[in-house]
């Protein structure tokens, strides 16, 4: 693969107690654990939010990226990803993700395609496809 674009961010401290920053300075966020996970939670940032704020965004450009290319233009699509972490069986964390999608004004057959050829475009997809349990739900 020949990359189209790179980010680049620099965390420190980790997630207890860290920060991340973008190379260009645009990001420039403190971290927490939040409390569920034994932090301090508060007013600050995990990579969990970080991750499914990165995937809803990829998914929903995927979304009508696909749309698109079929001639379909679409309005007020929404994506909200809900990425959980927790204990793996044999040690270490692992992570699963929910992606909740509305494809309003479009009929539901027409969505449903939409939604899974999403799916096989996104970057984010593509990177968790078989590593962790994605699961997609179309809302009305």
């Amino acid at each position: 693969m020949k990359a189209l674009y790179e980010a680049q961010a620099t965390a420190t401290g980790g997630r207890a107690h860290g920060k991340v920053k973008s190379s260009d300075g645009v990001l420039d966020l403190e971290l927490r654990m939040p409390k569920s996970l034994g932090g301090t939670g508060g007013a600050f940032t995990n990579p969990e939010q970080l991750f499914a704020a990165g995937y809803s965004a990829c998914f929903d450009s995927a979304l009508n990226h696909v749309a698109r290319l079929q001639k379909i233009t679409l309005k007020d699509t929404e994506v909200t990803a809900t990425v959980g972490i927790g204990a793996l069986e044999g040690g270490g964390f692992g992570l699963e993700v929910a992606l909740d999608v509305r494809i309003p004004h479009e009929d539901r057959t027409v969505a449903e395609k939409l939604l899974h050829a999403a799916h096989q475009a996104c970057p984010y997809s593509n990177a968790t496809r078989g590593n962790i349990e994605v699961k997609l739900t179309l809302l009305d």
